[in-house]
């Protein structure tokens, strides 16, 4: 009984400092799989239940965090090609799900993943088309592996095709995942280079409200009998929210010091959501899951890297 005990206040512990600093997303994803592969999640903790909640709040909070006036200062050449790339990714994406035979919804999540933002795109898209813990888990699995990769990676090919700092900027911004390895890695390169991924990558991160509305509809007429809870038939609430948050940040400045409170408040709720998705999973789900996921998101993403990094290089 003691044991059973300790193995629960593990648990709350880890899910507590999943909201700290401390734990990065990945590691808080990575530490969820553990406590439901040891058995160490309390019965009476639902943690599928929970993600539900928690991953729209923290979707809202993460939109006082998009600079809109940065992001949309793009020129109309980056932004006809980030419209090219994200659509031409979704698309490709979604006829590899079929092509590999992966689970459809997770095959979505990648795919939205892949094509703006990791692990943010996959926690929007989620709720908008009801998406299952473990096919949320094995899609954020697949995201982080890469992009974690991706940081590292780079900056080696970059120096190896000689791209100026503009060129890494612009291949960083449209064929890394996470806004965060992408400042990272462009860090790497350089100053100009940091310069031009991070204004791109945010114009890039702006697009996950189309997609979620795109989603949500597609859903929707897939799922007639399916409730939906927004504004607007087929319009998750959360998202509708999560403009209004951006456009607050945006029309009253004032405010910043909250929003950088509200935002890194949800970036560390993010995390707990993660651990939640972890500790959801089962080891006979992820037996199921397969090598199809990682075949299909490692597929796109050498696909949508390579196809950039000739546009950009050649």
């Amino acid at each position: 009984m003691q044991v059973i005990a300790l193995k629960h206040i593990v648990f709350v512990f880890l899910a507590l400092l999943s909201l700290t600093p401390l734990i990065s997303s990945s590691y808080a994803l990575v530490l969820g799989i553990l406590m439901a592969l040891f058995g160490w999640v309390p019965p009476q903790v639902k943690p599928a239940v929970w993600v539900k909640k928690l991953l729209a709040v923290a979707i809202v909070g993460l939109g006082f965090g998009v600079n809109l006036s940065v992001a949309l200062s793009a020129s109309v050449s980056q932004l006809g090609l980030l419209v090219v790339v994200i659509t031409g990714t979704i698309i490709l994406g979604l006829a590899l799900t079929q092509l590999f035979r992966v689970e459809p919804t997770s095959g979505k999540l990648i795919s939205a993943g892949t094509a703006i933002c990791g692990g943010s795109a996959i926690a929007a898209v989620a709720p908008a088309i009801r998406a299952r813990a473990e096919s949320i888990a094995v899609a954020l699995a697949c995201v982080f592996v890469l992009n974690a990769l991706a940081l590292w990676t780079f900056p080696a090919v970059g120096h190896a095709f000689g791209l100026t700092q503009e060129q890494f900027g612009i291949w960083a911004a449209l064929a890394i995942h996470d806004t965060s390895s992408v400042v990272a890695a462009a860090e790497l390169y350089g100053d100009e280079s940091l310069m031009v991924a991070t204004t791109l990558k945010l114009t890039r991160a702006l697009a996950i409200v189309p997609l979620v509305l795109i989603f949500a509809w597609w859903y929707r007429r897939t799922h007639p009998s399916s409730s939906a809870v927004g504004i607007v038939p087929g319009v998750p609430l959360f998202i509708v929210l999560y403009i209004l948050a951006i456009m607050i940040a945006a029309l009253i400045p004032q405010g910043q010091p909250v929003y950088a409170f509200a935002f890194q408040g949800a970036r560390h709720l993010l995390a707990l959501c993660l651990f939640f998705i972890g500790a959801s999973l089962s080891l006979a789900q992820l037996k199921q899951a397969g090598f199809k996921p990682i075949a299909l998101a490692t597929l796109l993403w050498l696909l949508v890297a390579s196809g950039t990094l000739w546009w950009v290089a050649f």
